[in-house]
This record gives C-alpha cells, structure tokens and sequence, in this order.
C-alpha cells in the first residue's frame, strides 16, 4: 500500500485511540503535514512529517508505512519515527509540574500532596 487515509493512519497507529477521534482531530485543525491543515481524507505517503497538536505539545512523525489496518504496539517503530523536538517534552515536564497551581475550578482544595509539590517547587526556584 502506498498511501493511506490520514484519519485511517492515525489511528492504526495508535496515535489517536479511535478512527472518530482521528477525523475530529483533523477537522479541527490539530493536524498538519508541511505547515498545512488536513482533512480526514487526505491521502498520506512514506517520507511525510505529521503534526499533531495534544495541547499543550505538538507531536511530529515521520512516516515509514502506510497502513490503515491496526496494528499492535510493538510494531510501532516500523510505522512511524517520533521526530518531535525535545523542547516539547520539556514543555509537557513543565505543564506536569505546575499543573497543581492552575487548578480547574470546582477541584476542591489542594491536598496534601499538592501542598509538598508546591513546596518543593517554590524551593527550588530559589
């Protein structure tokens, strides 16, 4: 197979959990090849960059094949190769970290747990 469905490739490569969820992704603009918004039924090819926006990062993936059958995770490495830029993963490490201070409203109240976080953060700021 030389080309595939985006919406079909994502999520037989477990990028997105369902083949809805991939379309929708892609409908809203959180999809990219090339700088470019795609539609779900863009056809893709070996070589191509995706970029796919899951606030707060945007992963990258080089395609290796194109499939639009699931496969299993172990197989993952001859689908696609992660080229997302490491500074992205610091940016999920840093929204990890402070995800306690930017709570959502109607969480409650901090706990203890949340508290000794905060702590240790504030601590090593200074």
């Amino acid at each position: 197979m030389e080309e595939a469905r985006i919406d079909k490739w994502l999520w037989a490569s477990r990028i997105f959990k369902t083949r809805s969820i991939a379309a929708d992704a892609c409908k809203n603009g959180r999809v990219t090849i090339g700088g470019v918004n795609v539609k779900p039924s863009r056809m893709v090819k070996v070589g191509e960059t995706v970029s796919v926006r899951k606030p707060p990062i945007t992963y990258s993936f080089r395609i290796l094949k194109t499939i639009e059958q699931r496969v299993g995770a172990k197989l993952l490495p001859e689908i696609y190769e992660n080229v997302t830029a490491p500074e992205q993963y610091e940016l999920l490490e840093m929204t990890r970290i402070s995800g306690f201070v930017d709570r959502a409203r109607g969480t409650g109240r901090p706990t203890k747990k949340d508290r000794r976080s905060l702590d240790a953060f504030i601590s090593d700021m200074e």
